[in-house]
């Protein structure tokens, strides 16, 4: 069982940046495939950003080229940094395994 824990979510300025963390606790970190989600409001839960075992990523087209999902085995974190914002990234978003497992609580991000 994986327990899955977000942060860095926050208020933002169209523009600006914010750097996501997802702690995993209670299994082998790197044995996953994780992936970033998120969810607007009124809208349906989207993928965002894939990593597998060796690093290698995906991106959603609307996210390509402005976030970079990243890991640190060592330190069972995922990251998920996010630049240029724009308000339509404003949702909550969540970490997950990639096969839909386990969820995190998720952070809500806004831009404004």
């Amino acid at each position: 069982h994986v327990q899955l824990v977000e942060s860095g979510g926050g208020s933002v300025q169209a523009g600006g940046s914010l750097r996501l963390a997802c702690v995993a606790s209670g299994a082998n970190f790197g044995d996953y495939c994780m992936a970033w989600f998120r969810q607007a409001p009124g809208k349906e839960r989207e993928g965002v950003a894939n990593i597998d075992r060796d690093g290698v990523s995906t991106y959603a087209d609307s996210v390509k080229g402005r976030f970079t999902v990243s890991r640190d085995n060592a330190k069972n974190t995922l990251y998920l940094q996010m630049n240029s914002l724009k308000t339509e990234d404003t949702a909550v978003y969540y970490c997950a395994t990639v096969a839909g497992t386990y969820w995190g609580q998720g952070t809500q991000v806004t831009v404004s």
